[in-house]
């Protein structure tokens, strides 16, 4: 090969100065990591503006934040409340019914008193008035009564 035909690395910046003109697989090099840099820069500005956008907070959404927080609030107290009435209508039904249990005893009592305050000479003179007899020592049966005033039967007295 002559040296005409020859390629040259270099190309000729007027008369005097010469520059190596790069070799093509270089410049392809280069090229691309200008490429790949412009294109990092692109995908940082798109991540930072995604960002941004992630970072807004629209009027929308905080109002329906601030209703859902408001419903929420409102069924807690609702809540607190029913359970504090729940609360407090069980310790008066057990007041009550204290009360009434109370009151049944003192009522069974007084009439069982009252029962056994009447007359009963007065009594004892009418049925002798009518013809009844004293009751022979055969059909007498003794109980004894325990701490009480008054004795309940239930059952028949035994004929022994």
């Amino acid at each position: 090969m002559s040296k005409t035909a020859q390629k040259t690395n270099y190309y000729i910046n007027g008369n005097t100065v010469r520059r190596l003109e790069g070799d093509q697989a270089e410049r392809q090099r280069q090229e691309q990591e200008r490429q790949q840099r412009k294109k990092r820069k692109e995908r940082r500005r798109v991540a930072r503006r995604n960002a941004e956008r992630a970072t807004r907070i629209d009027l929308s959404y905080v109002l329906f934040c601030t209703v859902a927080l408001a419903a929420v609030c409102s069924v807690c107290i609702t809540y607190i409340r029913l359970q504090s009435n729940i609360t407090s209508r069980t310790r008066h039904i057990s007041e009550l019914e204290s009360e009434i249990a109370t009151l049944r005893a003192e009522n069974d009592a007084a009439q069982k008193r009252i029962e056994l305050t009447t007359d009963l000479d007065q009594i004892k003179e009418q049925a002798l008035q009518y013809g009844m007899k004293y009751a022979a020592e055969d059909q007498i049966v003794y109980y004894t009564i325990e701490e009480n005033d008054y004795m309940d039967q239930y059952f028949n007295i035994p004929t022994n």
